[in-house]
């Protein structure tokens, strides 16, 4: 199936977007501290592992020039809710030019969505292997996501989806056909201020934060908790 690159719209196509924002490491102090226990030798880190995101906005253009109406969010969240309920809502690392998700890519399970005003806010769970939780052997997608958490990096969220484009004053409006297929890790961002946070109370003040230099708060924040 064709990609339809930023800047482009018209046929129906696979619609990647660098959405949302970034795992910020220092909210998840607990994790990163356990992770320093196989550096001596130590068991473990404990399970889940799990993260608030904000994971879209609506009404709101991204860094791909794209916006999508709160209407057709509504509704692919809805059907969503399904995958939600069997645990098939899955997610892969980095984005493939796919509408199919690889299981040997899988690294995540979102676990719930809601909104915040025209934000969807989700609870996502990284999915690590036994090896990696009790000796730190790294085998699968979501053991690198861990891992890279352990070490700082910040990583992000993105959606993955099917559907046209029609330009609208100037705007490329997501059409009636989209389909969302799931929302991967990934390192590029591109909504304004979509981060992952530990909590919904420190999610707070990004849900609507699109005029604020978000880049500058996550900044201090990080540089608070290396010091």
């Amino acid at each position: 199936m064709k990609i339809i690159r930023p800047g482009e719209y018209g046929k129906k196509g696979l619609l990647v977007e660098y959405d949302a924002g970034y795992i910020d490491p220092r909210d998840n102090r607990r994790f990163i501290t356990e992770m320093s226990k196989l550096e001596r030798g130590e068991q473990v880190i404990s399970e889940p592992l799990v993260l608030t995101a904000v994971l879209q906005k609506c009404n709101v253009e991204n860094r791909n020039g794209r916006i999508y109406e709160r209407e057709i969010l509504q509704r692919e969240l809805e059907k969503y809710q399904q995958l939600i309920k069997e645990k098939r809502a899955i997610g892969e690392a980095d984005h493939p030019e796919s509408s199919i998700i690889a299981v040997d890519r899988v690294s995540h399970n979102v676990l719930e969505t809601w909104w915040e005003t025209n934000t969807v806010m989700g609870k996502i769970e990284v999915l690590m292997s036994p090896g990696y939780v009790t000796k730190g052997i790294i085998s699968c997608q979501g053991d690198n996501i861990a891992n890279l958490i352990r070490k700082g990096i910040r990583l992000g969220v993105s959606s993955r989806g099917v559907g046209s484009l029609k330009k609208k004053n100037g705007k490329n409006i997501v059409q009636d056909d989209f389909e969302l297929i799931c929302w991967d890790v990934v390192t590029a961002p591109s909504t304004p201020g979509s981060w992952i946070f530990k909590s919904e109370e420190e999610a707070r003040p990004f849900v609507e934060s699109e005029q604020k230099d978000d880049s500058k708060l996550l900044t201090d924040g990080l540089d608070d908790f290396l010091k």
